[in-house]
């Protein structure tokens, strides 16, 4: 009996595996790991510049060059953010898209689609330590890292009913005492932007109807933290 419901479940956990032709999904296409391909390579034909800083995100980073692109442009910043990714899916680009650019600065904001359980439901221990991994990486490579703090958020309207704010605040403290013991810059965008409720401020930096991504004006605030934390880096 015990066998027979063993054998269901791995059934059913490999069909969740499947895509929709009938076949395992490929870990390059799970990662976009060819998303920047193109751009990355553009920036091997260049000469380095000395103060390159790799931004490693999500939706809330690949936004903020599409919502503020005079932020990144005709400068060293390098957006890598891509929407809907998860730290397992960073982790298997991270060499890609951040170390084999040679960067001075790594800026990693990530955990926010762990949260809502975008690539399945993933252990805030395990959320912290891919976020530690991204940065050991990254340590290990001499680059400069910056951790950036979970923005605050009561709700994801995208998957409700998931209670955020309590994990966001975990999180962060955890990520807060692992960058202080390890020399690491911790970006706190969480404290400057979060509201009495435990989101961020609506309609001060977002709209009604999204409650996760900042406005224009929570990226000009997330600007001014993070230039002071990478000025801070390139000069440790």
């Amino acid at each position: 009996m015990y066998l027979k419901y063993f054998i269901l479940f791995l059934l059913l956990s490999h069909s969740q595996l499947l895509t929709h032709d009938g076949c395992q999904p490929n870990w390059r296409d799970f990662a976009s790991i060819t998303r920047f391909d193109k751009a990355n390579l553009e920036l091997e034909l260049h000469t380095k510049p000395d103060n390159r800083v790799v931004f490693m995100g999500n939706s809330i980073t690949e936004g903020w060059v599409q919502m503020r692109p005079e932020f990144f442009k005709d400068r060293d910043y390098i957006n890598r953010g891509i929407g809907g990714q998860t730290t397992p899916q960073m982790l298997l680009r991270f060499r890609q898209d951040v170390v084999d650019l040679d960067p001075k600065v790594v800026v990693i904001l990530a955990g926010t689609n762990d949260i809502a359980g975008n690539t399945g439901y993933t252990s805030l221990e395990t959320i912290i330590g891919n976020i530690k991994s991204m940065a050991e990486i990254a340590n290990a490579n001499d680059i400069k890292v910056i951790i950036s703090s979970i923005l605050p958020a009561i709700e994801y309207l995208w998957k409700p009913g998931l209670d955020p704010a309590t994990k966001i605040i975990t999180i962060n403290t955890a990520l807060k005492a692992y960058a202080e013991e390890n020399n690491f810059i911790y970006l706190d965008y969480y404290s400057a932007m979060v509201d009495d409720k435990g989101g961020l401020k609506v309609p001060d930096y977002t709209a009604a109807n999204d409650l996760v991504h900042p406005n224009k004006a929570g990226y000009l605030v997330m600007e001014g933290l993070a230039e002071k934390a990478i000025k801070k880096a390139l000069h440790q």
